[in-house]
């Protein structure tokens, strides 16, 4: 069956969307709240480096940065206040988190080209470079602050001669790898090598939040897998919005909207989906194998309300009006004490529109 592009308001695609920057060292595209206006407090990107492609040092005045490897090999640097800096290499799987107004760069020190989903806690994050921001300044207010002549700074031109974007620039040579770049840090979180919170025959999650990783603020990521027999349960976050995107594998979804109606859609690799805070909603695999899922969330510890627990807090005289059904006619619903978050899919799928 063929894929028809979506069309439903809560949903992008990277696939689709044109590249925001682009050159021979990579390119950037952005979801944020033009490409999808129902974004509030969540956006995100992929960023692509050839071998030897460099983001330059850049920050963001208005968003955290939580960042994912997808493919490849780079090398990070953050400094954050009073010159703190941290240096770490990234591979598949791990994680980075770039405080807001922190000055940060990856650069490619693999042989391939790499891969990153970058998420951000603002629907518009606004960015500076540091090429541009040193090109905002005079040549002599830059010899000044470095105690050089005028003419040290000439080459490096005014604002009115260079933009002011972040870009993505050639770096000759191989990069040199200190050996606090292969220790611990804490802006670095190895999450797909952790074990997941969550292993069952529907699927597994590993969580990235502040209980685990405390330095977060604003923004964490689950990396959920559902299995080809399992289902992330119907549910709602009560004071989190949450924003998706499809790594791998073939999903559908359910929104309720609060006027009533529901946004059903098929989600395939490249789409991003955004969900606003309370908003009910399920995932269910209607592919071959696993679909992997990255989902991020606009708080660091996000919380959520399953249907699975929620029938064990009422009566059952409760429940039963309130489904419109005599007691008898009501299901003998299981008792669950924990949130499972996925669940196996006994039943058919229902059929795809």
């Amino acid at each position: 069956m063929d894929f028809k592009p979506n069309t439903s308001r809560h949903v992008a695609s990277i696939s689709l969307q044109p590249p925001s920057y682009a050159n021979a060292s990579g390119s950037t595209v952005h979801i944020d709240s033009t490409a999808l206006p129902l974004l509030k407090r969540l956006s995100l990107r992929r960023l692509l480096l050839a071998p030897e492609g460099l983001r330059e040092p850049h920050w963001h005045a208005n968003a955290h940065e939580l960042g994912y490897c997808v493919r490849g090999e780079a090398l990070v640097t953050i400094v954050r206040n009073h010159a703190v800096r941290d240096s770490f290499v990234v591979r598949p799987g791990d994680m980075f988190f770039a405080p807001s107004g922190s000055l940060h760069s990856i650069r490619n020190i693999g042989p391939a080209e790499a891969e990153f989903i970058l998420a951000f806690s603002h629907e518009k994050p606004e960015d500076f470079g540091l090429g541009g921001s040193f090109a905002a300044m005079t040549p002599a207010v830059l010899g000044n602050t470095f105690d050089a002549p005028t003419a040290f700074f000439q080459e490096i031109g005014s604002i009115t001669t260079r933009p002011i974007e972040p870009e993505i620039v050639h770096v000759d040579g191989e990069a040199e790898i200190e050996l606090q770049a292969l220790h611990v840090d804490a802006l670095k979180y190895r999450v797909e090598t952790n074990l997941p919170q969550i292993d069952a025959a529907a699927g597994s999650a590993r969580q990235t939040k502040a209980g685990l990783w405390p330095v977060l603020e604003d923004i964490a990521m689950y990396s959920v897998r559902i299995s080809d027999v399992g289902m992330r349960e119907p549910h709602w976050h009560p004071a989190t919005a949450e924003m998706g995107y499809v790594l791998e594998g073939r999903a559908r979804m359910t929104i309720l909207d609060p006027d009533g109606t529901t946004d059903t859609y098929e989600l395939q690799s490249g789409d991003v989906y955004f969900i606003p805070p309370a908003y009910p909603h399920h995932i269910e695999n209607i592919g071959a194998g696993d679909a992997h899922f990255l989902i991020f969330f606009d708080r660091a510890d996000p919380g959520d309300i399953g249907f699975r627990t929620l029938v064990g807090s009422f009566p059952p005289e409760v429940l039963a009006a309130t489904l419109r059904v005599s007691r008898a006619e009501l299901p003998d619903f299981p008792f669950t004490e924990q949130d499972p978050l996925l669940v196996n899919r006994i039943n058919p799928i229902d059929p795809v529109a």
